[in-house]
């Protein structure tokens, strides 16, 4: 549905990057007239896909929605917040410095919320800020039950480990990652990749299925 849309905008961008650089007079105000449009477009789309996404996931934890009765729907007041929401749409949007700040909001009202400190730990990391993540990561450790969280966390861990060089500390966390939830596929391809010495490694994406 939103394929041609999306050309004709690429198409535009594509125009702009290419001749912009080298253009002047009325050339150069009519490809920035055409680049404050795309601007305008991209926030507007933005904005109507987060309120969509919200829409949804109110939807979705009710149970009553198609795929309600695939998984139990978890308890968790700060999934309600408006911050939450709009935090876990920025996130999918990989916008992770808004969805940093909107997940500060979800810590500081919950501060033992371990999906919440989890998605603000990941925000660190998607932003190399790796030092800010990995003592939040670890407070989800110490009180966290879940085995999907702390796999998503000890994979993250192991990655941060192997950009630092550490690999053999890093196999140590993805082989953990693997023990706490077999059925994610990232541990045990970023294992393969530290073992090989090449390769890129995943993490995070995971989180958004989560709940």
């Amino acid at each position: 549905m939103f394929q041609h849309m999306f050309a004709e905008m690429s198409g535009m961008l594509d125009e702009i990057i290419h001749y912009y650089p080298g253009a002047s007079g009325p050339a150069r105000q009519e490809l920035a007239a055409k680049w404050q449009l795309l601007k305008t477009m991209s926030d507007g789309i933005i904005e109507e896909w987060l309120s969509f996404e919200e829409k949804l996931g109110h939807f979705r934890q009710t149970g009553a929605s198609p795929d309600g009765g695939a998984l139990p729907v978890p308890e968790l007041p700060e999934m309600d917040a408006e911050a939450f929401v709009k935090g876990q749409g920025y996130y999918k949007l990989m916008m992770f410095t808004q969805a940093l700040t909107q997940f500060k909001q979800v810590v500081e009202q919950y501060p033992d919320s371990a999906v919440g400190r989890t998605y603000l730990a990941m925000c660190y990391l998607h932003l190399n800020e790796s030092e800010q993540a990995v003592p939040h990561f670890w407070r989800v450790l110490e009180t966290c039950d879940s085995k999907r969280i702390r796999s998503i966390i000890y994979n993250a861990l192991g990655c941060i480990e192997a950009q630092n060089g550490v690999r053999l500390k890093a196999k140590e966390y993805f082989k953990l990652a693997h023990y706490h939830d077999p059925s994610l596929r990232e541990p045990l391809a970023n294992l393969e990749s530290c073992m090989r010495s090449s390769g890129k490694l995943h993490y995070g994406s995971e989180l958004t299925s989560l709940l």
